[in-house]
């Protein structure tokens, strides 16, 4: 199971990284602070530090999507767990009831901190969930 697991959660992972950064580059959106410098307010500054690349699609909401399709289809759509992950930087950990809703709050994560519009989220969810889909109808050898 392990083997499997790991397997198509690196491919999914894979395949969404590429289908994302391709998309970044064929429509090269500007991001938030852009906009809203030149628009609205020349000081405004996100939350969180925008990265140096174009924003449609988000990468954090591809990536999460794709996995969460994978991680459902591996361990069951109501699989609750807790995410430790940032205990260490003093923050709580955080409790989900799947998988999809994890990738759901870190997709909307990159709205309330400045970096994305929300079509980037939406249709980097949606572009997600047929990667992941796609990768689960791959044909699987199971071994002897």
């Amino acid at each position: 199971m392990a083997v499997e697991a790991y397997a198509k959660l690196g491919i999914a992972v894979t395949d969404a990284f590429i289908a994302c950064w391709r998309a970044k580059y064929d429509y090269d959106l500007l991001r938030p602070v852009t906009y809203i410098q030149r628009v609205k307010d020349a000081d405004w500054l996100p939350l969180l530090n925008t990265p140096p690349f174009p924003e449609y699609p988000s990468g954090h909401s591809v990536q999460s999507a794709a996995a969460a399709e994978v991680l459902t289809d591996l361990f069951g759509p109501t699989r609750a767990f807790t995410d430790h992950t940032h205990e260490t930087r003093s923050l709580p950990a955080r409790s989900f009831t799947s998988f999809r809703q994890a990738a759901s709050e870190a997709a909307l994560s990159r709205l309330y901190g400045g970096i994305h519009f929300r079509a980037a989220i939406e249709d980097g969810l949606t572009l997600g969930r047929c990667i992941g889909v796609h990768v689960l109808a791959l044909r699987w050898y199971r071994g002897l």
